[in-house]
């Protein structure tokens, strides 16, 4: 397309996306952007500082409303009625609220914006077609990552220089990396995780457990970075530079390293906007220790709305905080072996993210200790241990899975050679044909991610 025509183009394509997704929801959506606009234009017009904290406190509240109302609306009132129902009176009754796609990321978005241009980290847009392309960027609606304004306010108005055809050609790589990672691995690892996390924990052995739990640990891993891997991919054939969101987190040597390569826009948005402001280092032990599970607290219910989710989020701050007491040291002297106790951790951690309700991931994890009789494990397909066995390879390798041009070492003076660009359009060619073949022969949905 002309160059004038980019983001009308890139726009209408967003808006069709989110309508094909949750067209019951487009008004809203577009609505929730128009009154962000305006509230943020006034806010930056205001002279006084305390004119401009009301517009900023107004956007957040709305911004955060609406989130509320829709993810957790469910979660407090069957909690409420559970309370209820235990002291003798009728449960409750309500229409179940349904949650629009993709509000979690686009909430935190509107808040990084307002926040940003708040504490004058950028001037806001003065085009409402601009902010409104910022929030709704199809590749990155859905499954993140999370881009922060300033990371992309130079390309909303100005790709010429992103827009080579080494970029497209690297992104063209990028997402049939992304989708293979999504439908080859994370897809054929979560039939088997969904069926043995779907038993009665009390039936399952202490092998098929872990291998419920293993098998989950990598489907999630595939899962989310292959989303992230065609995010960026297609954000870098339309002209877009997202930020890196995974950098092999299962090779991490502590449960703080593992939060700096796993979602790490997510992480970077947690500190900045609540972790920071709560006083992040510069406050007393004590107090430090309070801001990290209060953070990784609703780091968990921001995943989902279930105790389960709280739970998870309660664990990873636990032992953040157990690292800064004396873990750390502990894991320096064992140098590179402290991996296995990260991962053993990080499986524990997963076990309660996936599990239906709190009381069953806590059986699931009784169970994975022996508490019910040993027998033999079912019968998996060949394409099962083959996938598992890949997918450790790939997680624990050092040639996965940020995959940026220079750690290839297949661009030469800027641009790749043409006997790299015809071997990186073998290998995207492949990766899409297996994809594609695997989609169109499995009844499994290849694109649900599971309660994001």
């Amino acid at each position: 397309m002309p160059t004038r025509f980019k983001n009308a183009v890139t726009l209408v394509a967003s808006i069709l996306f989110y309508a094909w997704g949750g067209l019951n929801f487009l008004a809203l959506f577009l609505g929730s952007v128009v009154v962000n606009f305006g509230l943020i234009r006034f806010m930056d017009a205001a002279e006084e500082r305390w004119k401009k904290r009301i517009f900023l406190i107004m956007s957040i509240v709305i911004n955060v409303l609406m989130l509320f109302y829709f993810k957790y609306a469910n979660f407090f009132l069957d909690n409420a009625s559970a309370i209820r129902s235990y002291f003798g009176g009728p449960p409750l009754t309500w229409e179940k609220v349904v949650l629009p796609i993709g509000i979690s990321f686009f909430t935190f978005e509107k808040l990084t914006y307002t926040i940003d241009v708040y504490r004058g980290v950028n001037r806001p847009l003065k085009s409402f077609w601009d902010f409104l392309l910022y929030i709704m960027l199809f590749p990155k609606m859905i499954a993140g990552p999370i881009v922060r304004f300033h990371e992309i306010a130079g390309q909303l108005t100005d790709r010429a220089a992103f827009e080579t055809i080494d970029l497209k050609l690297a992104g063209a790589f990028r997402f049939g990396l992304g989708l293979a990672k999504k439908v080859l691995i994370a897809n054929v690892l979560g039939e088997q995780a969904d069926l043995i996390f779907q038993m009665p924990p009390g039936s399952l052995s202490a092998p098929l457990a872990w291998l419920g739990a293993l098998a989950y640990t990598f489907q999630i891993y595939f899962d989310f970075s292959g989303y992230s891997d065609m995010a960026i991919g297609i954000g870098r054939l339309i002209g877009f530079q997202f930020p890196e969101n995974f950098n092999n987190p299962y090779i991490a040597r502590s449960i703080t390293e593992f939060w700096q390569r796993w979602h790490i826009t997510l992480g970077r948005w947690m500190r900045d906007y609540l972790y920071i402001p709560l006083g992040g280092n510069r406050v007393k032990p004590s107090r430090l220790y309070v801001n990290l599970w209060t953070v990784f607290i609703l780091s968990g219910f921001w995943h989902g709305a279930a105790w389960n989710f709280i739970a998870w989020g309660a664990f990873h701050g636990l032992f953040l905080i157990l690292d800064r007491l004396f873990l750390l040291r502990i894991y320096q002297r064992i140098g590179v072996f402290s991996i296995v106790p990260t991962f053993l951790t990080t499986v524990v951690g997963w076990v309660l993210f996936r599990a239906e309700t709190l009381a069953g991931g806590l059986r699931y994890l009784q169970a994975m200790l022996g508490a019910n009789a040993a027998g033999p494990l079912p019968h998996f397909t060949r394409e099962f241990w083959f996938t598992l066995g890949l997918a450790g390879l790939v997680a624990f390798g050092a040639a996965a899975p940020r995959i940026e041009r220079r750690e290839l070492g297949l661009l030469a003076a800027g641009h790749f050679s043409r006997r790299s660009a015809v071997a990186l359009v073998a290998i995207t060619a492949v990766l899409l044909a297996l994809s594609l073949s695997y989609i169109v022969g499995s009844s499994f949905n290849p694109f649900i991610y599971f309660r994001f």
